[in-house]
């Protein structure tokens, strides 16, 4: 580009502004049309999600969970999205977690009573030790943080490494907000925070690999704690089938 001398240097930021702002925000609006992705909370009420609602409420645009000396909570209890029993899928959702704290995003999972859950659960604790793990509740941990699993129709594992559990830990921010990415396509699920893979699963055990189900937040039972998920997003798969 050829500036006249005449033109002075204020001149010139604003040629220059005047030809690049509808290009980038023509930019960004299209990429955030093309993601694929639908928002699974309107960030103001329950709506859309159905569970507790003596524990779960939505404050400042975030979904919260609280329990406290005075309100204990004795059995987990889950809030159960309403949009669907998505089979392949990618989720996101950011999440913060304060006190003794335990919870996890359901996925693939049946309803129980006492809004409880049975499935697949991308997994998250304060402490550091559960996070970033794929939990199942009647095998436990089906994959701990760094390891890349295969399970057989039979329910052998074979266990490989995708990094050192303690470093991956690094990648989450203690009392702050973290981003958890699920994908779940096929019999593969794969666990991401803050763009770190944490975990991969290859399951092919029938009886527990449930192919699709519900989704759902858990609150967990024990020491007081409060959890808090916001920016919940789902993009559908569609099969190839």
């Amino acid at each position: 580009m050829i500036v006249p001398k005449t033109l002075t240097a204020a001149s010139v930021l604003l040629v220059l502004s005047a030809l690049l702002s509808p290009v980038t925000s023509a930019g960004a609006a299209k990429s955030k049309a093309d993601d694929g992705f639908a928002s699974m909370f309107n960030g103001k009420d329950l709506t859309g999600w159905e569970g507790d609602s003596s524990w779960w409420k939505v404050q400042g645009g975030i979904l919260v969970a609280e329990s406290t000396p005075k309100k204990p909570c004795r059995r987990s209890h889950y809030l159960y999205w309403k949009g669907g029993e998505p089979a392949n899928f990618e989720m996101r959702a950011t999440y913060r977690i304060s006190g003794q704290a335990n919870s996890g995003i359901q996925f693939r999972s049946k309803r129980r009573p006492h809004w409880d859950t049975w499935g697949y659960q991308a997994d998250l604790d304060s402490a550091g030790q559960y996070t970033g793990c794929l939990y199942q509740h009647e095998r436990g941990l089906v994959a701990q943080r760094g390891q890349r699993v295969h399970i057989d129709a039979e329910g052998k594992k074979t266990i490989s490494s995708v990094g050192n559990s303690a470093k991956l830990l690094k990648a989450v921010k203690p009392d702050d907000w973290n981003e958890y990415r699920i994908l779940a396509e096929g019999h593969s699920i794969t666990l991401w925070i803050n763009g770190v893979l944490m975990c991969q699963v290859e399951d092919h055990q029938e009886k527990f690999a449930l192919p699709r189900g519900i989704i759902a937040l858990q609150m967990h039972q024990g020491p007081p704690m409060k959890v808090e998920f916001k920016d919940l997003r789902i993009r559908i798969i569609k099969s190839h089938d």
